[in-house]
């Protein structure tokens, strides 16, 4: 299978290399790349040495079309749009990590993004989350690969949202994010000296991922479920830790919950329970693609406490994206994905 990367030169497009240069069934033959093409990969990306041997170019959808049969798109938000809908015009099929395409509502878009250009792919979109949507994702053309705080909090509520146990309001989602999330563009926010022995909440319950957390967990529930989202940054490089605090619909003990997500999760490879009364740590999953997940019921304020953990970049990004292009071609699902999270 041939692959097309637009947007190689990110940590989010450097991952997708990494993960794909050694997937048995895929060859990468083109990586585009405005700010260093003509470069070698592995001169952006010295990590890659001898282990690709690609150049980057600048972008041409006709090029990426004609060289590729599948196409991963890691572009800005609100620089994919058109460039996925060339891709497609072409017949190629595409997963998308930009938000471009996560939102169903056009307004909704454009009141958290900005302008939409191709609000007719909105509908035909299948939002990347495997857990959910196994089955859309094998039969589209498009999907929009899910952000990486939502992934970590729709993984910790579906089940329960599913088995209508909590309540549609009062969910607080309390997650902690490292510096790779702001993507590798230099930024005041994201320099050494203002993140280093520091730890600070940013767009505080305005943070535009909650509408996506919104529009997945009200799907689930069948009714509006509203988030209050906090974000932080932390000082560590990747890994997103979430805290979900969900108050419960009658009485529901550990034990109880954990049953619901042993009974949702068994046969998910990627999902990993800690044991009962244990919780999940980034380190744990650093480098990999699984998500861990800890549920304790708080017999005192009435609530469920749900943890998620996940490598931002990985299961938050590009391996959730070869996840997706494995359910779309036919391979087995973890092909390429089996890494060990690195050690502490």
């Amino acid at each position: 299978m041939k692959v097309g990367i637009i947007g190689a030169s990110g940590y989010t497009g450097q991952e997708l290399v990494r993960i794909l240069a050694n997937h048995p069934k895929v060859e990468i033959t083109v990586a585009t790349s405005e700010r260093f093409a003509g470069s070698a990969i592995d001169e952006i990306f010295p990590s890659l040495k001898g282990v690709i041997d690609l150049r980057l170019s600048k972008l041409s959808v006709q090029q990426v079309v004609r060289e590729s049969d599948i196409i991963f798109t890691a572009l800005p938000h609100g620089e994919s749009m058109e460039v996925v809908a060339a891709c497609m015009k072409g017949g190629k099929r595409v997963v998308d990590l930009s938000a471009d395409f996560r939102l169903k509502n056009k307004d909704l878009y454009e009141r958290w993004y900005g302008t939409h250009t191709c609000p007719d792919l909105l509908s035909e979109a299948i939002y990347g989350l495997p857990e959910i949507y196994r089955a859309e994702v094998k039969k589209a053309q498009l999907v929009a690969n899910p952000g990486c705080y939502p992934t970590g909090a729709i993984l910790a509520l579906a089940p329960l949202v599913e088995a209508a146990m909590v309540a549609p309001l009062g969910i607080v989602v309390d997650a902690k994010s490292g510096v790779s999330g702001a993507g590798r563009n230099p930024s005041m926010t994201n320099l050494f000296c203002e993140v280093a022995e520091g730890l600070k909440a940013y767009a505080v319950a305005q943070h535009r991922h909650a509408p996506e957390m919104e529009q997945e967990l009200s799907a689930r529930a069948g009714e509006h479920i509203h988030i209050l989202f906090v974000p932080h940054l932390i000082p560590i490089n990747r890994g997103i830790l979430s805290t979900c605090y969900v108050r419960v619909v009658g009485e529901t003990s550990t034990e109880q919950a954990y049953a619901v997500y042993q009974g949702r999760y068994e046969d998910e490879p990627f999902i990993r329970l800690c044991p009962s009364g244990t919780f999940p740590s980034t380190a744990a999953v650093r480098g990999s693609n699984y998500c861990d997940l800890g549920v304790l019921a708080d017999d005192r304020s009435g609530q469920l406490i749900v943890i998620t953990a996940i490598d931002n970049l990985i299961k938050g990004a590009s391996g959730q994206a070869v996840q997706n292009m494995n359910i779309m071609c036919g391979f087995p699902e973890t092909m390429g994905l089996e890494q060990i999270p690195l050690a502490p």
